[in-house]
C-alpha cells in the first residue's frame, strides 16, 4: 500500500480547509509577508498538501470549507496553528484578530467566549509556548 493511501479523503479535505483558513488569516491585511509565506510553506509540508494544491488554495482560499474537529485536542492544535499565523509577521492587527475570532467559532468554541479564546491563544503563542504545552494548559 502506498503511504499516501493511509489518509482518507475526509482527512485530506480537513487539512486543506485548515490550510485555507491559515491563508485567509495571512491575507487579512491584504499582504503576505515573507514570514507568513515561510510559515505557510512549512505548514503545507506538515499537512501534506502538494504544491499544485497549495497554489490553488492560495488563489481561492474561500472555496475551502471544513467541519470543526470533533475532539478537543484537534481543535486546540488548529487554534495553535491559526494563532501562530497571526504572529508570523510579529504583528497581530485588528483584521487578523477579527478573522481569528470567526475561525475560533468555526472550530467549535462557544461564541460567547470567543474573544477570551482568541486573547488567551494569542497571549500563549506570543510567549513562545509550543503546541504540546498549548494543548495541555489551554483553559478558558
Amino acid at each position: 500500500m502506498d503511504f499516501s493511501q493511509l489518509y482518507t479523503p475526509g482527512f485530506k479535505n480537513r487539512n486543506k480547509a485548515h490550510f485555507a483558513a491559515i491563508v485567509n488569516l495571512a491575507l487579512a491585511d491584504d499582504h503576505i509577508s515573507e514570514e507568513e509565506k515561510a510559515f505557510i510553506d512549512r505548514l503545507a509540508i506538515y499537512l501534506e498538501i502538494d504544491p499544485d494544491e497549495v497554489a490553488e488554495i492560495m488563489e481561492s482560499p474561500d472555496k475551502y470549507k471544513g467541519a470543526p474537529p470533533a475532539d478537543k485536542n484537534s481543535r486546540l492544535e488548529r487554534l495553535y496553528d491559526l494563532s501562530r499565523m497571526v504572529f508570523a509577521d510579529n504583528i497581530a492587527d485588528d483584521n487578523e484578530k477579527k478573522l481569528l475570532n470567526k475561525l475560533v467559532i468555526g472550530l467549535g468554541f462557544d461564541a460567547d467566549s470567543s474573544d477570551k479564546v482568541v486573547e488567551k491563544a494569542l497571549e500563549m503563542v506570543a510567549k513562545g509556548i509550543d503546541v504540546d504545552d498549548f494543548i495541555e494548559t489551554f483553559e478558558i
